[in-house]
């Protein structure tokens, strides 16, 4: 088996309203796919969509999560939100800390699997 190591992924900000960080985006696994996502306090990322499925694991902080146009509810550090595909979706950071969390996407995210909703 061959392994390899994945270093020097830097942090972006993107026009979500929030900084990402691809921990695994690699078409030789395209199976899934990791980011880490940095919402500020008091900011809202866009509404969007995604063609893929994805879960937040929740790592730090407070926020309020939509999903699928039901009833916004709260999520603290471990939490975990099943986003099905297809279904619009933002997460609002509540607190005075940077909420942080990891994006897993099943299959991988791409670019054209995104669609903004604003």
């Amino acid at each position: 088996m061959n392994s390899s190591l994945i270093t020097g992924r830097e942090e972006q900000w993107t026009s979500e309203r929030c900084f990402i960080r691809e921990l695994l985006n690699d078409p030789a696994t395209a199976e899934a796919s990791l980011a880490e996502a940095r919402v500020e306090p008091r900011e809202i990322t866009q509404l969007h969509r995604l063609a893929v499925a994805e879960w937040y694991l929740i790592r730090a902080g407070r926020g309020r999560m939509e999903v699928g146009g039901e009833a916004p509810f709260e999520v603290k550090s471990g939490d975990v939100v099943a986003i099905p595909a297809g279904d619009s979706q933002r997460i609002e950071n509540i607190a005075n800390e940077d909420l942080v969390f990891w994006c897993l996407c099943l299959p991988r995210f791409t670019p054209d699997c995104y669609e903004a909703l604003e």
